[in-house]
């Protein structure tokens, strides 16, 4: 049996002298052919044949297959190109010749496949990548297996998926990965706001047409804008909740483009952005939890993803209540702290029987504080 298959065409994965190859001895079928010497149009079918003949024939336990024409075209004609078009339906018929291939075995039936189809960045309409834009990073995961159901949508799947996806399918843990196997997805109570997002108001470098804020907190939730100044950019007046698609564009090549760890709905200040508009006062809101049950003398762990950027003059705080009472600082931030996980320990006072958590964050046009998948261990 085959532990694994290759098929790639573009040398910077498959050759050492480019820089990879990126897979592991492992891999014992490989097949690596040169695209940029001879053409993605004539070794990508190469590709395509060699891949569905080894799905067809072989039982690898795992396959990789690349094709790299729509890339070449992306970058000598252009995203909004009829070449770019075209390489994408010759991919699509590649593609299908693979599956093809796939259902086709005679054990089919009795097998449990995952297919897992993306790339790793988009282009510009006039070509090229490696920018900060919303084209140029926008990437796709489009899924076939078991847990994925069949014309399902989602808002939380990130890139680094895929790779969790693939080694959970084969029974590799995933424990300590950036990635979460599509079969586990994300579940905290910002993303039930997706409903509720809106259009820009006051943002003119988003488009109409993209719905990624609102001031709703979800159930239990809530937000306390009780010092905040008046004015500003609606869109970002005490803290908010929105998408990367819509947060990020609000300012380009500000680090907004980091928060990568952060998944479809999250909560964010920006003061940053706030400020952009006739204001007065400064800015001050808190992000308020609901109230969870705890058990006095124990200990807990309060869990959350943040992106803080920091500058003087602003102030980001955690603060901890037990049963009503005064809140409490168990973090405050005095530095940058990029797209990470956060664990804050919590030692629950006796007689306790609740604890609510309040993030503050306070400034005058200095950065930004975002929080996702906030929970209690």
């Amino acid at each position: 049996m085959s532990r694994g298959a290759r098929a790639a065409d573009w040398e910077p994965i498959t050759s050492s002298d480019k820089g990879g190859p990126i897979f592991s001895a492992a891999v014992d079928k490989r097949l690596s052919l040169k695209g940029d010497a001879h053409g993605y149009d004539v070794e990508d079918p190469r590709i395509a044949a060699a891949a569905a003949d080894e799905l067809r024939n072989q039982n690898p336990d795992a396959a990789y297959v690349y094709f790299g024409e729509i890339d070449i075209a992306g970058h000598n004609h252009g995203a909004a190109s009829s070449q770019y078009l075209d390489a994408i339906a010759r991919s699509d018929k590649h593609i299908g010749t693979v599956l093809n291939a796939v259902t086709s075995r005679p054990t089919y039936a009795q097998e449990n496949w995952t297919i897992l189809v993306t790339t790793d960045l988009g282009h510009t309409d006039a070509g090229g990548h490696g920018g900060s834009s919303i084209k140029e990073r926008g990437t796709f995961v489009i899924a076939k297996g078991a847990g994925v159901p069949a014309g399902s949508v989602r808002g939380d799947v990130r890139l680094v998926d895929v790779a969790a996806t693939a080694l959970d399918q084969v029974g590799v843990s995933t424990a300590g990965l950036d990635g979460v196997p599509l079969r586990s997805p994300d579940n905290d109570a910002f993303d039930t706001l997706r409903p509720n997002l809106q259009a820009r108001v006051d943002e003119t470098g988003i488009g109409s047409g993209v719905k990624g804020f609102t001031h709703t907190a979800p159930a239990g939730w809530s937000v306390d804008n009780s010092r905040m100044g008046t004015g500003g950019v609606t869109e970002w007046r005490g803290w908010a909740f929105a998408t990367d698609e819509f947060w990020s564009q609000s300012q380009r090549d500000q680090w907004r483009e980091l928060n990568v760890r952060s998944r479809d709905v999250f909560a964010v200040a920006d003061s940053d952005e706030w400020a952009d508009k006739s204001f007065s006062g400064t800015y001050d809101s808190t992000l308020v939890s609901p109230k969870w049950a705890v058990t006095g003398g124990t200990s807990r762990t309060l869990r959350f993803q943040t992106h803080y950027r920091q500058e003087a003059g602003q102030k980001a705080e955690v603060l901890v209540s037990y049963n009503g009472g005064t809140p409490a600082v168990v973090k405050s931030y005095t530095a940058d702290a990029v797209a990470r996980w956060e664990s804050v320990p919590l030692q629950v006072p006796a007689g306790a029987t609740d604890v609510q958590v309040r993030f503050r964050y306070s400034g005058s046009n200095n950065w930004y504080w975002t929080l996702d998948n906030v929970w209690l261990a």
